[in-house]
């Protein structure tokens, strides 16, 4: 009966491991577009078991002056941004602190240089409630 019992316990516990990773890695391709358009990045669903996701930006990459980020689903905080970039400089480290509701969108963050290529974008945050699920966190850079 002990076996069992234990059976059923591991089993459990392997079927929520999926939902208590740490983090995320999304990997996008921009298409192009005209300089003062908004391009979509990327997205990551944040889970309230985690605390830092990023999106890998692959080429052919394309400068970038701003970043935004739109929340679907559940509000988050945003806590803080590493962007690092394409010409292998110091990566730029952003404190944002401010929430963003779900429907919602961040405001406008003006990326250092100007001009960028960027690489990865990271940020870490806090879910605003375990009882309103994954908020879907999506990326757009301005030319």
């Amino acid at each position: 009966m002990r076996a069992l019992t234990y059976l059923v316990f591991a089993l459990s516990l392997l079927t929520l491991l999926p939902d208590l990773s740490f983090s995320q890695t999304a990997v996008s391709a921009p298409r192009p577009g005209a300089p003062g358009e908004w391009r979509y990045l990327g997205t990551v669903n944040a889970r309230f078991t985690a605390d830092h996701d990023a999106i890998v930006v692959q080429g052919p990459y394309d400068f970038f002056r701003k970043i935004k980020f739109k929340v679907t689903s559940a509000p988050i905080n945003l806590i803080r941004l590493l962007v690092t970039y394409d010409d292998g400089g110091l990566p730029e480290n952003i404190d944002t602190r401010f929430s963003i509701p779900a429907g919602g969108e961040s405001r406008v963050i003006d990326l250092r240089g100007n001009r960028r290529k960027i690489r990865t974008i990271e940020f870490w945050y806090d879910t605003k409630g375990v009882l309103q699920g994954r908020a879907n966190v999506s990326v757009f850079g301005q030319k």
